[in-house]
């Protein structure tokens, strides 16, 4: 029996099939077999035989994910896949069913050889994904630029490599958090190595420009999110009941939200449905953005519309895979509302177009209809997971009297700038308080100048939505943000004159930082900065819509409106040579990073509800996040944010506890460097603690405070206008005359 009933899939695009379907089948069996990957027991087991290549289809796949590309290139893109099935497979026979950790280790330190950026193979292959990744690398690499080759070495080694993570959450029989899952699932599971090969195949490389920015990032990683969701749900009998897998995004929600099957299968299928829409949303809102920021001539435009078609003929081509290929669950179609979706098999999905997009639109239809400034009323306290003892610096009375003077001075409190804040409302605000916390063996010095970095990138975030939401004028905050980044020079003291005090702090703190720092250090700091800053347009963005984010979406860019890593970069400049750079990048210690940033930012979230949700009219917070996308009431959401929060520590934990030892010795640190991330592990816990003591402390979030603010209020703080929002004239108005009417 089936565990649970494949829920009714969005399916926006017709799937079509590459009329070069034959030849690709017969190719790639000839190709399988000159690599031994047919019926040649490797370590005494066969891991495929004929038949099971045959009933696989890797050719289907290709065809359909690939329906336009010549037959040459299908041919190629079908070897590739009929390697990463492969190696997939043989991965699982040969290290995950025994559990060999140190093997496998040694197996995938091989690979990398086989793809060198420039020049020849030198290693000689000795087994049949040697063989084959050797052969494909040669096959497809002339054809491609340096940057595109480094981005698919890049994630062909990180889809190897992350099958270690698999290996040992099996080991240990941990099933990993969501959070956790999505974000590692991404490198383990191939798709963006997929979109790698949806360049390749189209012929349409993305410009290296634009590669790194936002928006083809959201393209690439809500591609990916699309891909393995879908496959979870279609591989899970297989995966869980018979080969003994825990890393299953079903599993996953199953275990978290403590439901049944079906449930967390129908939860799935919502957050893919959600990431398929947030595609959408950034192919037509960012994408072309990029055109004119970045001056792309009209060839470079044809290769990124081009890519992004290629992505959605693989999301289209890859679903009708699964409900045809033997490898996966797919013995009855999905039903919507108990009706059949209209007709299955070949040629026919375009029929189940309509439905889909019929039986999904309530789901989209939520983001863009919540009524702001609703009184909520306050979150009650939940009994936080905090493991660490909050610590204090000496130096914290000194740094509360040295603040207000410092933002007096850069102009934060005084006429002619807007309204954002009075000495009265520094004060409660207390981010001295917050400081002593994350760096209590600051010295004096150092301690003002974390207190006064806060206070800028608090001043930054109540700026913008006071001055650029009301008028939704995204390209004054746009130009806003181009002038804050003439305030960082990284390679000279070049600067314009402050004309706010939002400018002349940064430049006065960006001097005070920055000038001791190596250009290297500078530039990863400013890229911190520029990150926090970008983000505010982002939130602005979703505000003009009133658009509430998808999950995945939050959660990640949640990380840079708080500014973590700004305040996490002043931890690891500090650490100077001592620890390669290159290891602040590797999955552990993004993992521990990533950790601590959600556990701050839900904690924020939870302090804030409801100040941003009755006050401010914002959308951009997880428990009204997790309320549209679970589509439950506001006591459960917050529920399930705290469960969140606790399995962020709990993963914290885990990695300080075992990935940590685990990552000194596959890169043979000295003792230094592991003395070094030791303590910024320490660092973060009293990050992730001062934080915690901080929101329980200062008046940022005090409902009587807010209230006041309300009563003292003149005019509206930016309301939206968008679709769904004039009822929030409404209810603002009545709230506001309540609370004026309690006030007095």
């Amino acid at each position: 029996m089936q565990p649970f009933e494949l829920p009714e899939f969005y399916t926006p695009y017709p799937a079509r099939l590459n009329p070069n379907l034959n030849e690709a089948r017969e190719h790639s069996k000839s190709w399988a077999v000159s690599m031994d990957m047919i019926d040649v027991p490797q370590h005494g087991t066969a891991i495929w035989s004929e038949d099971d290549f045959d009933s696989h289809d890797y050719a289907l796949l290709c065809a359909y994910t690939h329906p336009d590309a010549t037959a040459g290139d299908l041919n190629l893109v079908t070897d590739w896949y009929v390697w990463v099935f492969y190696f997939d497979d043989h991965f699982l026979e040969l290290y995950k069913r025994t559990l060999d950790s140190p093997g496998a280790r040694e197996y995938l330190d091989r690979l990398p050889a086989f793809m060198p950026l420039d020049g020849v193979i030198t290693e000689t292959p000795a087994n049949p994904i040697e063989y084959g990744l050797a052969d494909l690398w040669a096959r497809t690499v002339p054809a491609r630029s340096v940057d595109w080759r480094r981005r698919f070495a890049t994630s062909t080694e990180n889809l190897l490599n992350e099958s270690l993570w698999e290996l040992a959450n099996i080991s240990q029989q941990r099933i990993p958090n969501p959070i956790e899952y999505v974000e590692t699932r991404r490198k383990v599971g191939g798709a963006p190595w997929s979109a790698n090969l949806v360049e390749h195949a189209a012929n349409a490389e993305v410009p290296a420009e634009i590669a790194p920015t936002r928006p083809m990032q959201v393209l690439r990683d809500t591609f990916a999110d699309g891909v393995h969701l879908r496959n979870d749900l279609f591989s899970y009998q297989r995966e869980v009941e018979d080969e003994g897998e825990i890393n299953n995004g079903v599993l996953v929600f199953e275990q978290f939200l403590g439901c049944s099957t079906q449930e967390a299968a129908d939860a799935v299928n919502d957050l893919l449905t959600s990431r398929l829409q947030q595609f959408e949303h950034t192919a037509f809102t960012e994408v072309p953005g990029l055109f004119a920021e970045y001056a792309l001539d009209p060839g470079a435009e044809r290769d990124v519309f081009a890519y992004a078609k290629g992505l959605q003929d693989w999301q289209a081509g890859g679903h009708e895979w699964h409900m045809q290929s033997s490898r996966y669950m797919n013995d009855r179609a999905p039903t919507a509302n108990g009706l059949p979706t209209g007709p299955a098999g070949l040629g026919t999905s375009a029929a189940r177009i309509v439905p889909s997009l019929l039986s999904t639109a309530p789901q989209r239809m939520r983001s863009f209809t919540h009524v702001p400034f609703q009184a909520v009323g306050p979150l009650r306290r939940p009994d936080f997971s905090m493991p660490f003892s909050a610590q204090c610096s000496p130096h914290l009375d000194r740094a509360r009297d040295h603040v207000v003077e410092w933002a007096r001075r850069m102009g934060m409190l005084d006429p002619p700038e807007p309204d954002i804040w009075d000495t009265d409302k520094l004060i409660g605000f207390d981010f001295p308080l917050c400081a002593a916390g994350i760096h209590p063996d600051a010295t004096p010095d150092q301690l003002d100048l974390t207190s006064q970095w806060l206070t800028w990138g608090t001043y930054g975030d109540d700026y913008y939505p006071a001055v650029f939401t009301p008028t939704r004028n995204l390209a004054g905050a746009k130009a806003s943000n181009q002038r804050l980044s003439e305030f960082m020079p990284v390679e000279s003291t070049a600067a314009p004159v402050p004309a706010t005090a939002l400018e002349r702090s940064l430049a006065d703190l960006w001097n005070r930082t920055a000038g001791p720092m190596t250009v290297d250090a500078r530039r990863a700091f400013r890229r911190a900065i520029q990150e926090m800053i970008d983000s505010w347009l982002w939130e602005l963005a979703n505000q003009s819509l009133n658009r509430i984010p998808d999950p995945i979406d939050y959660i990640e860019m949640r990380r840079k409106t708080f500014g973590s890593d700004l305040t996490m970069s002043l931890c690891r400049l500090a650490h100077g040579k001592a620890v390669p750079a290159e290891i602040y990048q590797t999955r552990t210690i993004r993992s521990l990073e990533n950790a601590a940033a959600d556990y701050a930012c839900l904690t924020n979230d939870v302090f804030s509800y409801q100040k941003e949700i009755q006050f401010e009219g914002e959308i951009h917070n997880c428990v009204l996040v997790v309320e549209n996308f679970l589509s439950c009431d506001r006591e459960h959401a917050f529920e399930v944010v705290n469960n969140l929060m606790t399995a962020r520590m709990q993963q914290f934990q885990h990695v300080v506890c075992t990935e940590l030892p685990t990552l000194f010795d596959e890169f043979e640190l000295d003792a230094e460097a592991c003395q070094t991330l030791r303590g910024y592990a320490e660092e973060l816990q009293n990050w992730m603690s001062g934080i915690l003591v901080w929101h329980e402390q200062c008046l940022r979030y005090d409902e009587s405070e807010l209230q006041r603010q309300v009563a003292a209020r003149s005019r509206p703080f930016g309301r939206p206008t968008g679709l769904g929002t004039s009822a929030a004239r409404i209810a603002a108005s009545l709230g506001e005359r309540d609370q004026r009417h309690r006030v007095s």
